[in-house]
């Protein structure tokens, strides 16, 4: 893949331009495994991450196979002017990039280019430009894949092979359909500790925009698992010794006596859908329902709060227990 920045993409009509456009729609992103991450906030993490793996140069090792990776990188010099922590970090990648020594493999190449903000306007989903956009590669995560991570076994892709600690912590997403409160758990899972968010079947695709967006980054931190079936997890973590939450307005247990007086185990939390909730069926697979007490007079809490509020009783019930 060349790399180069000598020359400005202004054409917004480019063939280019059109194939990243196409990242805002699911059909898009998944004929190409690519995502969009717009904005300074994901789109430095992205950078952060790729000058994690590649500025040692061959020492740094291959990435994890579970964490996207960058492809291409556009920007508006103007835009940067105001973001000086993202302009040192392409000052970075530049010097990586065009380091004549540096032997970069296929996985770390990327296609780094100036562009016009009507260029990028036309390339992104936001409203507004921000004047950076990244194009990423969508890790594969699925349940072979998922299996070894929660219990803590070697994972990798052939090319790549980690020990990773058994987890203890991860949302599970039902059926939930805005990509703001997807994106809001993903950042909050994140902001938890938890090792993995997971979405059932009908949930909002996790690479779309408006939930990469939302999570401000954490794409960029915590892996990612969708179209997992609810069942086929269930009877794995719970072999393995972990108990199974739903989060239900109408629990018959508190989280307050269920991150107090009872054992910190791996947890997993069911979270289900805005309107509906869980159903009948989910529900019956949990161990126990979990009612988040209600103080005031409001009649719920919005599913991303709760599930905020549930991650961080458990993150911290373990985190007492361990000490």
């Amino acid at each position: 893949m060349t790399l180069v920045t000598e020359h400005v993409m202004d054409n917004p009509r480019a063939e280019r331009v059109k194939k990243t456009a196409l990242l805002a729609t699911r059909s898009g992103r998944r004929k190409q495994g690519l995502f969009l991450a717009e904005g300074p906030q994901p789109v430095r993490e992205a950078m952060r991450l790729w000058l994690q793996q590649w500025e040692a140069g061959e020492s740094a090792g291959a990435p994890s196979p579970f964490t996207p990776t960058l492809d291409a990188l556009y920007f508006d010099p103007a835009a940067l002017e105001q973001h000086s922590d993202v302009q040192a970090l392409l000052d970075r990648m530049r010097g990586v990039l065009f380091d004549p020594q540096t032997q970069l493999p296929r996985g770390g190449r990327v296609f780094l280019r100036e562009a016009t903000a009507e260029v990028l306007s036309a390339m992104g989903d936001a409203e507004t430009s921000q004047g950076i956009i990244a194009v990423c590669r969508i890790p594969r995560l699925e349940f072979e894949g998922l299996d070894s991570l929660l219990m803590g076994t070697s994972v990798g892709d052939g090319s790549f092979t980690a020990q990773h600690p058994p987890l203890t912590l991860a949302p599970v997403i039902t059926e939930l359909q805005d990509p703001g409160n997807v994106g809001t758990i993903i950042r909050t899972a994140d902001a938890a500790g938890a090792g993995v968010v997971i979405l059932s079947p009908g949930s909002a695709d996790p690479w779309a925009p408006k939930v990469v967006r939302a999570a401000a980054g954490s794409h960029f931190h915590i892996p990612i698992a969708a179209g997992i079936d609810l069942r086929q997890l269930i009877d794995l973590t719970r072999a393995n010794g972990w108990q199974v939450l739903a989060a239900a307005g109408g629990g018959d247990t508190s989280l307050i006596a269920m991150t107090s007086h009872q054992p910190a185990r791996p947890t997993l939390w069911l979270l289900g859908n805005e309107a509906h909730g869980l159903s009948d069926e989910q529900l019956q697979l949990a161990d126990h329902r979990v009612a988040v007490p209600m103080y005031g007079q409001a009649e719920s809490l919005n599913v991303a709060v709760a599930a905020g509020i549930c991650l961080y009783a458990s993150a911290m019930h373990q985190r007492r227990a361990a000490q």
